[in-house]
């Protein structure tokens, strides 16, 4: 009788945002690769409910029908707010407490089922420090997958030791002009740059706990990879107090995740196919990255001006600021200038949703406007497109500032663009001369062009 060969599973949690659960996905899928007596089980949450329909419950849902070799997928019942939540619990908070009870029920029922299979780790999303506690309980190890820059990584444990070594107030600080030496970047960081998420008291308190716990993680998996963040991972390594930080990336999602519709696609590949290597530049803020009709006037204006060719992702501001889901406009014409999809029919497309992945590999595209998240900007690299720098919201400004003024891989449009739903602060509107200057600079910058390919090689 043949030897029952054993199993070593791995839990895998992501949270529900595009950029942490494909690229999740995705190194769930090359781990198996490389070892078949590994096997791992992605415990997938569930987007708020009223982000039903959205691009991440399609993908979440195609997870489930897909069969891959070692690989499963459990979902998570979906996360109900409560109807009088407790004004001290943060959301954070009650999110993580809520999942966490899901996921002790169904690792003990795996555990009571697993047969050859033993579970030897959980592997987290850094919004999913509350697992440790859970992995502690069944005597498991946990490891950080972190879907951000190396630079973010050490920024986050930076802003920890102000607070607890150091008694700075980093609220105050975040909101005041100054600059802070955070090691894991080069120059000294502008707090106008700081994630917005340690710029309030509540969100501030959520990530000090956050930090707190990752000190206590068995090993740190980074979608980064040294040629590029060689100082962040440097300094990053030479800290004793930060557990063991391996840079594993670019991790990516080369299949483009969900597919545009066969007319659209039809209509925008044929046409790409039809234009000049490299003459397009490819306009796309990610998938929550919307911009109201004031600003998209700048950005057509701004495009018109330029001359060059374009493909424009343009998305409909979420109705309900709550569900953050976006749509797709029926008729662009109605948030743009008059007469522009007239003018600019010959030299450019206005769609909806875009797979970046599609565009960013098509040879026609020779520039990228981002909202700079990480996948996107990893994307660009993998595929030697350079980026014009326009970060939205989260630690985007942080990302920007690395590739801008540290790597000298992209170039500006507004590093310090805030995309805020505060109807009281002060919305800055980017205006087409700068939309304009930045689009020329990243279709015609050889310099930069020549650094991204090397990158890219």
């Amino acid at each position: 009788m043949a030897n029952t060969v054993a199993i070593s599973e791995l839990i895998f949690i992501p949270v529900p945002g595009m950029g942490h659960i494909m690229s999740t996905v995705e190194t769930a899928k090359l781990l198996v690769s490389r070892d078949q007596r590994l096997a791992i089980t992605v415990l997938v949450m569930k987007p708020h409910a009223t982000n039903s329909g959205s691009a991440i419950t399609e993908y979440i849902e195609s997870l489930a029908k897909n069969t891959m070799d070692h690989v499963s997928f459990i979902q998570l019942p979906r996360y109900v707010a409560p109807s009088f939540p407790d004004p001290k619990v943060s959301f954070f908070d009650e999110f993580g407490k809520c999942h966490c009870r899901y996921v002790r029920n169904v690792v003990a029922n795996l555990t009571s089922q697993q047969g050859s299979h033993r579970i030897m780790g959980f592997v987290i999303d850094m919004f999913c420090t509350g697992m440790i506690d859970v992995a502690n309980e069944f005597n498991v190890p946990t490891y950080l997958f972190f879907t951000s820059t190396a630079a973010f990584l050490g920024f986050k444990f930076y802003i920890q030791t102000l607070c607890d070594d150091l008694n700075e107030d980093v609220v105050e600080l975040s909101n005041s002009d100054t600059e802070v030496a955070v090691p894991s970047f080069v120059k000294p960081l502008p707090t106008k740059f700081f994630w917005n998420f340690v710029q309030t008291r509540e969100r501030l308190d959520f990530v000090l706990r956050s930090v707190r716990k990752l000190r206590g993680v068995k090993a740190i998996m980074v979608n980064t990879f040294l040629e590029l963040e060689t100082h962040a991972m440097e300094s990053l390594s030479s800290d004793i107090n930060i557990p063991p930080v391996y840079p594993v990336g670019p991790i990516l999602n080369l299949e483009g995740g969900p597919t545009m519709g066969k007319q659209l696609y039809h209509d925008v590949i044929m046409w790409l196919d039809s234009q000049p290597c490299s003459s397009v530049v490819f306009l796309c803020f990610g998938s929550m990255g919307s911009l109201d009709e004031a600003q998209v006037k700048e950005i057509a204006r701004g495009l018109e001006k330029s001359g060059y060719r374009f493909v424009w992702s343009l998305r409909r501001p979420p109705s309900d600021q709550k569900s953050g889901v976006m749509t797709d406009y029926e008729d662009p014409s109605e948030v743009l200038p008059e007469g522009f999809m007239e003018r600019t029919r010959g030299i450019g497309r206005v769609i909806g949703w875009a797979p970046e992945v599609t565009l960013l590999s098509h040879v026609a595209v020779g520039g990228f406007v981002s909202h700079c998240g990480w996948n996107s900007l990893l994307e660009s690299l993998w595929f030697g497109v350079p980026t014009a720098a326009w970060p939205m919201y989260t630690e985007q400004p942080m990302n920007a500032l690395e590739m801008v003024v540290e790597l000298g891989l992209a170039v500006e449009i507004k590093l310090d663009y805030k995309n805020v739903s505060n109807p009281k602060a002060n919305i800055v509107i980017v205006t087409a001369k700068e939309i304009e200057s930045g689009i020329r600079r990243v279709m015609e910058d050889n310099e930069i062009r020549t650094k991204v390919k090397e990158m890219s090689g």
